[in-house]
């Protein structure tokens, strides 16, 4: 990355202040963060500066440090780093961001560029003499299907020819950049194939599948409220008070790592906590019935017999690791 410096002290403004509509929007973002968090709005509070005077100066820095009370090095390292921040003025009607990177480059950037030089400045980062435009080449905005594409201030302008180029830049010089549509400008519908659609065209067939497959129509879908009775049973999970949960226990003052059952993270640990579980010798003792209740309440689908949670516990309550080992060939968890 190039150094960034701000602009010459003889360009520098004597002074900044937020007008009225931008304290409003910067007390706004302040009251996102916690208190003694204030310090987060950094960007946005920066982004406001730059948004009411076109660039960010010395000025506007040390009022931005001054308001979140914070080092202004922090806040000049945050200006300085973010390539977003303007450090020097820039045209007072349009700054002009031309994508440079490979997409818009195979697509005519480099003609792009040509008429930013040739209608404003020749070096980026100039003023035309009027000191109403300026440019830079930028890297990717992610606009790459639309290529080329500029930036100017918060909107893009895609699917660009030097020619629309032209008359973009015209209209924002006369002070009628509202009147141009951000976006692709050869008519496109957003990020649509350029040569027009090649799938879905057949709004007919479309609207027929539609019917076709629509679960009312379909001799196959299940009646409606079967439908819903079997999703809810499926949701539901078993009571606390069903007579096939397991016994719980008062919690020992050393419980058992039931983490180290295959599939007991300390998420499903928790849980098995909550019910009452705490060692290996309750789950050894699970009854099939207990198993099924349990495996139901964790939603796990017959996980808890594949894995042989009962095999595990019983090991690990007869001998622990060593036992497991023993049993299985392997640590375990």
């Amino acid at each position: 990355m190039s150094v960034r410096r701000l602009a010459e002290d003889h360009r520098q403004p004597g002074g900044f202040a937020f007008n009225r509509a931008m304290t409003a929007e910067a007390k706004k973002w302040l009251k996102k963060y916690p208190k003694g968090r204030e310090q987060s709005a950094v960007i946005p509070l920066l982004m406001l500066a730059q948004e009411q005077e076109g660039w960010v100066s010395k000025a506007a820095i040390e009022h931005v440090s001054d308001m979140l009370q914070m080092p202004k090095i922090r806040v000049l390292e945050v200006a300085t780093f973010y390539t977003q921040f303007q450090l020097s003025p820039v045209g007072s009607k349009a700054h002009i961001q031309v994508c440079g990177t490979t997409p818009c480059m195979l697509r005519g950037s480099d003609e792009l560029i040509r008429v930013c030089k040739s209608r404003i400045h020749e070096e980026p980062f100039h003023l035309n003499e009027a000191g109403t435009l300026s440019w830079e080449e930028v890297e990717c905005q992610g606009g790459c299907v639309n290529a080329p594409m500029v930036m100017i201030f918060k909107d893009a302008y895609e699917d660009l020819t030097p020619e629309r180029l032209e008359e973009i830049i015209d209209a924002f010089d006369a002070g009628k950049g509202d009147t141009i549509k951000p976006g692709p400008q050869n008519g496109r519908t957003f990020s649509a194939p350029a040569s027009g659609l090649t799938t879905l065209m057949d709004k007919a067939a479309i609207e027929k599948k539609v019917r076709v497959s629509s679960p009312a129509k379909s001799k196959a879908a299940p009646k409606p409220a079967a439908k819903t009775a079997k999703v809810a049973a499926i949701a539901a999970s078993p009571a606390l008070d069903d007579r096939n949960r397991p016994a719980a226990a008062e919690k020992p003052a050393e419980p058992d790592d039931l983490k180290m059952i295959s599939g007991v993270g300390p998420k499903i640990e928790g849980i098995l906590h909550s019910l009452g579980i705490f060692t290996f010798k309750q789950i050894a003792a699970w009854k099939k019935a207990e198993r099924e209740w349990v495996d139901n309440y964790l939603k796990f689908k017959g996980r808890i017999e594949r894995e042989d949670w009962a095999k595990q516990a019983k090991a690990l309550a007869k001998g622990g690791r060593d036992e497991y080992v023993r049993v299985f060939g392997k640590e375990p968890r």
